[in-house]
């Protein structure tokens, strides 16, 4: 047996899917397709924070520098100011790779809810869903590597080594190439 995936809730291995207790074998799986949701506001209103956070400092720096030339007072009170002002835009570099590291994160979670669907025994049920996309990445490909594994996948070679035509159930346990597919609460 083959583990393609393995964390605390979800496990993907040559045999089956296993998801917060429940197992779905990969030869009963037909299909796989994922559906994005929305965007969450919090997430990019987090984002913003950040950038905001990032220019506050040099923002106040430049508007320092600039009342400092408004000002025209004498020069040791201008260098005083411009000399806060750049300190205080200098503040921002060791924050600056605190913060660009939590957008970074922010951007490997993703904004949206993402769900892995399958269609087990004649119905669609939801394998996974996660805000996490960097993680719902891994696991959606591992079960589309799982899939391809297959014996019964379309285009794998005969162990005589002669090719052989796909039968009906070998052509049915597919995921598609892009890796989406429309749920089928969404068909017309």
């Amino acid at each position: 047996m083959i583990t393609y995936y393995d964390d605390r809730s979800v496990q993907v291995t040559s045999t089956a899917v296993r998801v917060d207790g429940r197992s779905y074998p990969l030869a009963e799986l037909t299909t796989v397709w994922h559906r994005r949701g929305d965007r969450s506001w919090r997430v990019l209103a987090g984002r913003g924070a950040i950038g905001a956070a990032l220019a506050g400092p040099l923002v106040a720096a430049v508007l320092g520098i600039a009342l400092a030339v408004w000002l025209q007072r004498s020069a040791v009170v201008t260098i005083a100011i411009v000399g806060v002002s750049v300190l205080l835009g200098l503040a921002v570099g060791p924050l600056a790779d605190f913060l660009f590291e939590h957008l970074d994160r922010s951007y490997a979670r993703g904004s949206r809810e993402m769900e892995m669907w399958a269609q087990w025994r004649g119905r669609p049920v939801r394998l996974l869903h996660t805000r996490d996309a960097m993680r719902f990445g891994q696991v959606y490909r591992a079960v589309q590597r799982a899939m391809e594994a297959l014996p019964s996948a379309p285009g794998r070679a005969a162990p005589d080594g002669a090719a052989r035509q796909p039968d009906r159930a070998a052509r049915q346990n597919v995921i598609g190439s892009s890796g989406s597919r429309p749920s089928p609460r969404n068909r017309p």
